[in-house]
């Protein structure tokens, strides 16, 4: 069953989405400030909107894909943003990675102007999306989250409700906490591999099934021995997630000293000029930032 949803922001990670929805035969409207990046999808059978709420008019989803919470704020409750559009009842599926404590106060503003808003930030990045195999994690209302599946079946392989509004951005900072430190491990384990003579491209082989054994150590590994920088994110992205997690891990007492670390090493390589550059450029950090990267 098709679905009419509407998408703002286009991007690297809102094109990926937007190219798996059309290709499984949904009505997409889409609306980016970059005219480039919305005729992409237009070429795969979007439809251009001229704001996002011309793109909201007719939607019964509409998907933020957007890098702050002042973007996705004015996106939607600015002058000709969603809310100016959308129908009542309306499921806004909030894609970005912002705060929880944020996210709870557009949940509320939403449900003023009679819209259901659900959190759904991802993990899997633009190769998964566009094979629809994202993981996700909602947080929202369980009718909303419920009403939501409905679009994201068609970009999920797993999702799953995490709480009410706000708890989906939660779960995605607990899971940048761990793909942080992950980064990091592997490319340090990386660079003791080849510094100590052994094939480092091998390392995957040789421990797959084990407890060493993860995603993020068959993907990145390999990426990390080769200085395969090819963009799928962003360094400064890390940072800013890893920012918010401080900020939560503050707000609740948690110490997290590994996260700190690892939070000074991302900020360190952004200072550096790395901040655009894929999460594999992390291996920078283990053999100097001045070397030419090739992407």
């Amino acid at each position: 069953m098709s679905e009419r949803i509407a998408l703002i922001g286009a991007g690297a990670m809102g094109g990926a989405i937007g190219t798996r929805l059309l290709e499984t035969g949904n009505h997409l409207a889409v609306f980016d400030l970059d005219a480039e990046k919305v005729a992409k999808l237009v070429e795969k059978g979007a439809v251009a909107a001229a704001s996002a709420s011309a793109a909201a008019s007719e939607a019964d989803f509409v998907i933020t894909s957007l890098n702050a919470v002042h973007i996705v704020d004015r996106a939607v409750f600015g002058a000709g943003g969603v809310a100016d559009g959308a129908r009542p009842g309306t499921v806004i599926i909030d894609m970005s990675s912002i705060a929880p404590d944020a996210t709870r106060d557009l949940a509320a503003k939403a449900a003023e102007k009679g819209l259901m808003w659900v959190d759904s930030p991802l993990s899997g990045g633009a190769p998964k999306a566009l094979t629809g195999e994202l993981t996700l994690m909602a947080g929202g209302e369980a009718d909303a989250v419920e009403k939501a599946y409905r679009a994201l079946r068609h970009v999920a392989a797993n999702y799953t409700h995490m709480g009410p509004p706000g708890a989906g951005q939660t779960t995605k900072l607990i899971n940048q906490v761990l793909c942080g430190l992950g980064f990091l491990a592997v490319a340090e384990a990386t660079q003791l591999a080849q510094d100590a003579g052994v094939d480092a491209e091998k390392i995957p082989l040789a421990l797959k099934g084990g407890r060493a054994d993860s995603a993020l150590l068959q993907e990145y590994l390999p990426r990390f021995a080769a200085k395969d920088y090819r963009r799928t994110g962003r360094i400064d992205n890390m940072v800013k997630d890893l920012n918010a997690v401080q900020d939560l891990a503050r707000s609740t007492g948690t110490p997290m000293p590994m996260t700190a670390l690892c939070a000074e090493i991302h900020r360190m390589l952004t200072a550096a000029g790395l901040g655009g550059e894929d999460q594999a450029a992390v291996m920078e950090f283990f053999h100097g930032a001045s070397e030419e990267i090739s992407v």
